[in-house]
């Protein structure tokens, strides 16, 4: 897992007011209750945002890209630096982007052809969506436990 595409004019509007690097970095830890990463360090290069440090998982290293990604004028977040406890590279999720008029019932309806799944996309994705029921187009999400 090296880097992760997401859409430049979408999510949080934190850069360009103040440093871009502390705000993407708190913006982060602010989720450290649930997804502590040692020895954090960010680096915004342009549209690029370049995180490194200590992950306790796999799934916690997505979720830092998630919400580096689903900032305004980001495009690519790279994790190469980023390293794992549990070892695990990358996981076997999709990952979506949520497009005008979607719901989480509907995605996952379409991805588990099961709309009452949409608390596992919820929880698998607390760090960018706070409220299951308010979701924006752009925003990049992780549909877990995925099997085409």
């Amino acid at each position: 897992m090296g880097f992760f595409d997401f859409i430049k004019d979408a999510g949080a509007k934190i850069l360009g007011k103040g440093d871009d690097n502390e705000n993407v970095k708190s913006l982060i830890e602010k989720e450290s209750e649930t997804m502590p990463i040692d020895n954090l360090d960010v680096e915004v290069q342009g549209d690029t945002v370049i995180l490194k440090g200590n992950a306790k998982s796999a799934e916690d290293r997505v979720k830092a890209a998630l919400i580096a990604g689903n900032i305004e004028g980001v495009t690519k977040v790279v994790t190469d630096d980023l390293t794992t406890d549990d070892g695990v590279e990358a996981l076997d999720d999709l990952y979506y982007e949520i497009q005008k008029g979607d719901t989480l019932w509907r995605v996952a309806d379409i991805y588990y052809k099961d709309g009452s799944r949409y608390k596992e996309i919820f929880e698998a994705n607390r760090e960018v969506i706070k409220d299951p029921d308010k979701i924006y187009p752009g925003q990049m999400i992780r549909i877990p436990n995925f099997v085409a």
